[in-house]
């Protein structure tokens, strides 16, 4: 069954009132196309857990503070439909630019405190353009549910307080990140890595696993931090923009593990931004010992 890709806010709003009438619950799955099996996880549990489900796809200018990166963010729909087909989603809301920011557009959704560290700190208006696209899709979709993974957490944090802030009634479901076969996160800018830059991307999973699970047996987070930061560099990282421990809630710096801790972290490797965070198992809240230094 193929199916249907809609282009209008007309088209796409007659679909979800008839659902809305027959009494059917809805999910959003949010994406900027170029699907992997990430998205696809996604779109399995939409399924699973709602009637009817709208996969959306649109590269978001107004998320993308550097023009260079925004053109070449791969645009596939025709291979990301063929890839929903088997998963029989309802519909794929494909707006153009101009039918998501009309002439003369002029409204920003803007979320404080938890848009200013990480990536928020390294991408200068990028939540803001997550915030009003993502507003924007709930508002049209008329969404019960929506499904973001776990890989893009600070992401979904924002999310979730946008919706919460603006009383949206739309549940946001976070989904475990999905990874390849060596421990990458599957992401859609994985396609433009060469494939040695490939081969040591897959580092940066495992240096977290590694600190996540030193900090659980009581290491010190800053030796542990220099030493991951160097192991990544060792293998052909070529920046590291954060590497950070922090409070899965708030976003916080911390210190040293705490209930809900997690490590986050964002490199750049062959010419590609690369991002991935674990939880500390454990929440490391035993008697600290000496610091163990990560092997190389």
């Amino acid at each position: 069954m193929t199916t249907p890709i809609l282009r209008s806010l007309t088209e796409l709003r007659t679909l979800t009132r008839a659902w809305r009438l027959a009494g059917q619950s809805i999910g959003v799955v949010p994406t900027m196309g170029a699907l992997h099996d990430g998205h696809l996880s996604l779109a399995e549990r939409a399924k699973a857990e709602c009637d009817r489900v709208i996969v959306t796809i649109f590269v978001n200018p107004k998320q993308f503070n550097n023009p260079d990166d925004l053109a070449k963010y791969p645009r596939t729909e025709e291979s990301d439909a063929v890839k929903l087909a088997p998963l029989a989603v309802d519909a794929i809301w494909a707006p153009s630019g101009d039918q998501m920011y009309p002439a003369g557009f002029a409204t920003t959704v803007s979320v404080a405190g938890l848009t200013d560290v990480l990536c928020g700190a390294h991408r200068p208006g990028h939540f803001d353009g997550v915030a009003t696209v993502v507003t924007k899709l709930f508002l049209q979709t008329q969404a019960d549910r929506a499904y973001f993974g776990e890989k893009d957490f600070q992401q979904l944090q924002v999310v979730r307080r946008m919706a919460l802030d603006l009383d949206i009634p739309t549940h946001v479901v976070g989904c475990a990140t999905v990874r390849e076969a060596d421990g990458l996160a599957m992401s859609s800018r994985n396609l433009r890595l060469q494939p040695q830059a490939r081969v040591a991307a897959a580092t940066l999973y495992r240096v977290l696993s590694d600190a996540a699970g030193q900090l659980e047996q009581g290491a010190d987070w800053t030796a542990l931090r220099e030493a991951a930061a160097d192991r990544l560099l060792a293998t052909g990282f070529d920046e590291i923009e954060y590497l950070d421990l922090r409070a899965t809630d708030d976003l916080r710096a911390l210190t040293a593990p705490e209930a809900g801790a997690r490590l986050f972290a964002a490199c750049w490797i062959g010419g590609v931004r690369l991002i991935d965070n674990l939880p500390v198992p454990g929440q490391a809240l035993r008697k600290r010992t000496d610091p163990v230094r990560l092997s190389a």
